[in-house]
């Protein structure tokens, strides 16, 4: 097992942003400057294209931070980020870009991309996880969350899947093909976020997805339209963690 190796430091508004790596693999970890009781620890997954400080993952962090106390962690998924990309990634990410520039349907080239990403990620956020652990302000007994949105669901749904430390988690906006086998080994409590008349995204196949998940706790969010306040999901998925991990949300008033 091995340590997170810590490479930078920085802090604002309290909270202390700490870049790592984990046998290579480069990641950020959000925390609370004070206090020095251990506090729970939500892994997130960014999305498709984007890296571990893009603006919605720093959102994210600061509600959960800052609003629960929680410990907050980030990798850039491979390929992404600060990670190099493979011959095998450029192929992929070239006719993503020829499908949509023709108006063709994403899936089929999306789905399987996501799929080869996930099996590499998870091991890494397995990893990632042993090692947070060992910090004294996370420790091996706290209970742990998942939040991950588009690309972010297709790594994490395998990962909750097979990561019995992870206690609830919150998903969404991504196509059932590849994920509903493992969705139906999950139990916990899941957050479900879809666009309901998505045109990316159809909805029969995010309610698929959605009925797959044999968690006996499961919400549906439905939003109308293509596009949505980023907050208001973010707000909604910090109660469900508060609920679920074992902290109140501090008032924003």
């Amino acid at each position: 097992m091995h340590s997170p190796q810590f490479t930078a430091e920085s802090s604002s508004n309290g909270i202390v942003e700490r870049d790592f790596t984990v046998d290579g693999v480069p990641g950020v970890l959000w925390s609370p400057a004070a206090g020095a009781d251990r506090a729970p620890l939500v892994l997130m997954g960014h999305g498709g294209g984007a890296h571990k400080k893009h603006r919605a993952m720093v959102g994210r962090a600061q509600l959960l931070v800052a609003g629960c106390g929680f410990h907050v962690a980030v990798l850039d998924a491979p390929g992404h980020g600060d990670r190099p990309r493979t011959a095998h990634d450029e192929r992929d990410i070239a006719a993503l870009r020829e499908a949509q520039a023709a108006g063709e349907p994403e899936a089929p080239i999306v789905v399987p991309y996501n799929a080869r990403l996930a099996e590499l990620a998870e091991p890494e956020y397995r990893a990632t996880l042993d090692a947070l652990q060992e910090l004294p302000e996370i420790g091996a007994d706290g209970p742990v969350g998942y939040v991950g949105i588009a690309m972010g669901t297709a790594i994490g749904v395998p990962l909750v899947a097979a990561e019995p430390r992870i206690t609830a988690a919150v998903f969404g906006m991504m196509w059932a093909d590849a994920l509903c086998e493992a969705a139906r080994r999950i139990t916990v409590p899941i957050e479900f976020s879809m666009h309901w008349d998505s045109e990316r995204v159809p909805r029969a196949t995010s309610l698929a997805l959605f009925d797959a998940f044999a968690s006996k706790e499961k919400t549906l969010h439905a939003i109308a339209g293509e596009h949505v306040d980023p907050r208001l999901e973010a707000d909604s998925a910090t109660r469900f963690f508060a609920r679920h991990l074992g902290r109140s949300v501090a008032s924003t008033a």
